[in-house]
């Protein structure tokens, strides 16, 4: 009996440190695809869904790898210290094995979708693997690195439905995903109090005035080069103005993030997006307008 709960458990804790909650970051690789007008069609969608599933496996291999790194650090924190592996319900040895066997299920998965897909894949590993080790712990760097996973997803969904990816789209990408970055920083700024360095050494050398600033030289850019794609594929594509509207959705998202992030709330930030009622309705609304604009 004993034995079969403690199995019981290390299966459900194996569960919980693949983090499915975070996969919801992977849907960024529907985004470009969509962008692209080809979610239609079933061979492009399959394309994508193959490129989901390979961030999905080896984003997982990667908080695996990062929480036996961190194992000592997570013991002190307030919440990390209930992880799996930080509480000892998984065993640092089966954490090895799992992460090993989720990053070459991951990485195979995408190259059976093809080269490219591969190459950004294995790119977001070793970029989250060097943060994991070293790269967290340069001020400004991280920063530039949690951003830069946001976008290898977004242009791993361009390689893995075979589209193109234009100017504005990495603009977007880029400034949204430093917005989404710093927004983090801040809120873990404001929740650790002053056991922030000692849990983050970044955290000690950011403000919380430097990152509101960085925070709002990145909505102001994400927010004007989306409303200058909008018009301009709009003016493309012609028809009714479905993706100028789309803009307004998009603005709330944005300015209500912002207001989560300022109230302390968004150092996770699936957990904003999974649980905060008007994101969601802003989020179907962005959809809505966007589907009508592009595919009808």
């Amino acid at each position: 009996m004993g034995s079969t709960g403690g199995s019981s458990s290390l299966v459900k804790g194996l569960v919980r440190e693949a983090r499915p909650k975070q996969w919801a970051k992977n849907v960024l690789v529907f985004v470009a695809p969509a962008a692209a007008g080809v979610l239609n069609e079933w061979y492009y969608f399959r394309l994508t869904l193959m490129g989901f599933v390979a961030f999905c496996l080896v984003s997982s291999a990667t908080y695996y790898l990062n929480d036996i790194l961190d194992v000592e650090s997570d013991r002190k924190h307030p919440t990390k210290s209930n992880r799996p592996i930080a509480s000892g319900v998984v065993p640092i040895p089966v954490a090895v094995v799992v992460a090993g066997f989720l990053f070459v299920a991951g990485v195979s998965v995408a190259a059976l979708n093809g080269p490219n897909l591969a190459a950004v894949v294995v790119g977001y590993a070793v970029l989250t693997t060097a943060y994991s080790f070293w790269l967290k712990t340069i001020p400004v760097v991280d920063l530039v690195v949690l951003s830069a996973g946001f976008i290898l997803r977004l242009l791993g969904g361009a390689y893995a439905a075979q589209v193109g990816v234009s100017d504005w789209f990495i603009i977007i990408s880029l400034f949204g995903s430093l917005f989404i970055a710093s927004a983090k920083r801040y809120a873990e700024k404001q929740e650790l109090g002053d056991g922030a360095a000692e849990l983050r050494p970044t955290l000690g050398e950011y403000s919380s005035e430097y990152l509101s600033w960085v925070r709002g030289v990145a909505a102001a850019a994400v927010l004007m080069s989306y409303c200058l794609w909008a018009v301009e594929r709009a003016d493309i594509i012609g028809g009714t103005p479905w993706l100028q509207i789309s803009i307004v959705p998009f603005l709330i998202a944005v300015l209500r993030y912002a207001l989560l992030v300022d109230k302390g709330e968004g150092s996770a930030p699936e957990d904003v997006i999974l649980h905060d009622r008007q994101m969601q309705v802003m989020g179907i609304l962005l959809v809505i307008c966007l589907f009508i604009g592009i595919y009808l």
